[in-house]
């Protein structure tokens, strides 16, 4: 398969691509995991002629990352050649599929994520607040919030003097709320998405826990940083989303996000190089499509441009009281918040199981995953002390360079 065709592999029958528009004219990097002697994760980066395994050098992703080019570096950096781009994206769209398969393409990186950073998204946590978690009351008290804010959210730059002043009006008509406090006041909502190595990837199964039933994706688009604070790539994400449980209280927001299952990153990460830049970041548009097994198709876009704080801050407000010495991967939130009823009037979206969910843009490729339950995905055991164990038996250091 020729490159452009390989670009525009279809994902679980959406036909949606894995890899960007522009095929594999970007430095991708990503996770893989091998079959075979060498069994485990490897990093890689994929070329016109392969996917090809750069763990001799990079044993993780973090130590390419921490490279004073980490583009460079991989350029410098033969590796070995693994499979087909079109073999590994094969594989990895097959969730019934054992050994080569797609990753989450980070490792060692904290996973953070920075809520209410969009207007329209803010209005809707202001709903779910207010709704106390029961979807059936969200309509009616959507009027009310939008009859009341409108729009002004939108041309609103946080922490600022305009900012303070609807704050105050809010709070006289009683509807101030702690999300509003995070949308337009000056210190941006950063929280913890996942441990640690418990990410899924491209092709992997996403979780809703059980007792949920209001719950919705997050495409966002995820940006990879490293110790030094240095931004050096981006990458997709779903920051999948318990409305009703966080409703209920945002004290619950680590029982709604962070759950088995229930982040994904990937396809790939792209470097920072003369083909993509933060400033492609800031202008990208994602796309969210998902298709139910009952007919339903729900389709949204998240548009970088619409963003009420610069990705550059929310790095900078991520490391103002921290330190993250193997990097961070950063999900920036989202526009998107769905509000099309799928069963009964009023009700809005939630997701029902083995929903396909496609999350994807131009400069970053397409990110597929299936919706279960959080009891039935696979429980995440390769965690930090399997992952040194298995570096160790393949005879490769997390301090290799």
């Amino acid at each position: 398969m020729s490159d452009t065709a390989s670009a525009r592999v279809a994902a679980a029958g959406l036909n949606t691509p894995v890899l960007p528009d522009d095929g594999l004219a970007g430095t991708l990097i990503g996770r893989v995991w091998l079959d075979g002697p060498q069994a485990g994760p490897a990093v890689v980066v994929l070329r016109a002629d392969g996917v090809f395994d750069l763990s001799a050098r990079f044993a993780t992703v973090s130590d390419l990352l921490e490279q004073a080019d980490p583009v460079a570096a991989v350029r410098a950096t033969p590796g070995h050649r693994v499979c087909s781009v079109e073999t590994l994206i094969e594989r990895s769209l097959d969730e019934h599929a054992s050994g080569l398969r797609l990753l989450a393409p980070c490792d060692l990186q904290v996973v953070k994520a920075a809520g209410v950073t969009f207007a329209t998204s803010l209005i809707e946590r202001v709903i779910e607040e207010q709704a106390r978690g029961d979807a059936a009351k969200a309509q009616s008290l959507r009027e009310q919030v939008t009859a009341l804010i409108g729009e002004r959210l939108s041309d609103i730059r946080p922490g600022s003097e305009q900012a303070a002043a609807l704050k105050a009006l809010l709070q006289q008509r009683g509807l101030w709320s702690q999300y509003l406090e995070v949308g337009i006041g000056p210190d941006a909502e950063v929280f913890t998405k996942a441990p640690v190595l418990a990410s899924v990837g491209c092709g992997a199964a996403i979780g809703i826990r059980p007792d949920s039933s209001w719950n919705n994706p997050e495409p966002e688009v995820v940006l990879a940083v490293n110790s030094r604070g240095a931004i050096v790539g981006a990458t997709l994400g779903n920051d999948v989303n318990l409305r009703d449980i966080e409703g209920r209280s945002a004290l619950l927001l680590g029982k709604a996000k962070d759950n088995n299952a229930s982040c994904a990153i990937g396809p790939f990460i792209r470097l920072f190089d003369e083909t993509f830049s933060l400033d492609d970041v800031r202008q990208e548009t994602v796309h969210l499509r998902v298709s139910g097994q009952d007919g339903f198709e729900l389709r949204g876009i998240n548009t970088m441009a619409s963003i009420s704080r610069d990705p550059a801050d929310l790095v900078a407000q991520t490391l103002a009281s921290h330190q993250y010495p193997d990097g961070f991967m950063l999900f920036l939130g989202t526009l998107f918040a769905p509000i099309e009823d799928r069963g009964q009037p009023g009700a809005g979206f939630t997701h029902h199981l083995d929903d396909q969910v496609a999350i994807s843009s131009r400069w970053l490729g397409g990110l597929h995953n299936r919706v279960t339950l959080c009891d039935q995905a696979p429980p995440w055991q390769f965690g930090l002390r399997a992952f040194f164990a298995n570096l160790a038996a393949r005879g490769l250091s997390p301090a290799a360079r």
